[in-house]
């Protein structure tokens, strides 16, 4: 097995491992070229300008990608604010240390084809707009979301926020078909603006909604993705306790999606049904 390229030493006062005072990115690479780079750096850039972390020189992070070399890998880049500052105030000479790790990457691709099985989580995201949209580094609702499951059947779970508005899954964001229109969760409270979403939103007509779960009762199709595995149909959808609450049938409709989705990924278009 081949051992992750890796460049990480962190020290135990950084505050990225103290306080989850930083960012983090995670690239599709293939055969050295990054996937969706420009909206991975937009998204770190506004990460940077939120948490008050200067933005890693363009020249220190393009040429990273590279590194990989031939075949499908992963670049996570890591950014914290670096050591410094006693208890939560950060000091103000701190120096931002960027991490980052390439590893080989093979995507769930079964999932594609026969969709997957999702259900609602009990854990419900709390609501700070300031850091809406951005990957920073704490992501322990996201943590105790996940755990509330342990059937490998099940391939995602839904969670909303405080307010009940659907917002995403835990790692993957979520989109739906309803009376004809493609929506997607509005994120402007809480939850991760994902680079799958925002060039889905370049190519798509896709409207940011607020609302809750109930609205999957009325979708023609259901989706969930990311910059990594790509676009999964949802062909079931049970409640937080485990009982079944919907079924779709995958059709065209699904495909369609899927396919302005792997076509930024340059994974396969072509699904059977």
């Amino acid at each position: 097995m081949t051992r992750p390229l890796v460049q990480a030493q962190i020290p135990v006062d950084d505050r990225g491992l103290a306080y989850g005072d930083g960012l983090f990115e995670t690239v599709l690479v293939r055969d050295g070229e990054p996937l969706l780079w420009p909206q991975h750096m937009a998204r770190l850039a506004r990460g940077c300008r939120v948490l008050g972390i200067p933005m890693p020189a363009s020249d220190e992070l393009d040429g990273l990608p590279a590194l990989a070399g031939p075949g499908l890998q992963v670049l996570k880049l890591v950014l914290t604010r670096g050591s410094g500052g006693r208890g939560y105030l950060p000091s103000p000479s701190a120096t931002p240390r960027l991490l980052w790790q390439l590893s080989c990457f093979k995507p769930q691709a079964q999932r594609w084809e026969a969709g997957v099985r999702v259900r609602h989580c009990h854990l419900r995201l709390g609501s700070q707009p300031l850091l809406a949209g951005i990957k920073h580094l704490n992501r322990l609702e996201n943590v105790l979301a996940r755990s509330e499951w342990n059937d490998h059947e099940v391939a995602e779970g839904l969670l909303c926020d405080s307010q009940g508005n659907l917002i995403e899954a835990t790692c993957m964001n979520l989109f739906w078909q309803r009376q004809g229109r493609l929506e997607t969760p509005r994120l402007d409270g809480c939850g991760v603006a994902g680079t799958l979403r925002a060039g889905l939103m370049e190519r798509l007509s896709i409207t940011e909604v607020s609302t809750g779960p109930e609205v999957l009762m009325e979708a023609e199709a259901v989706w969930l993705g990311n910059s990594l595995q790509g676009l999964w149909p949802v062909e079931r959808l049970d409640t937080a306790d485990g009982v079944l609450q919907r079924r779709w049938t995958l059709v065209d409709l699904h495909r369609s999606v899927q396919r302005e989705a792997h076509e930024l990924l340059g994974y396969p278009t072509d699904f059977g049904n």
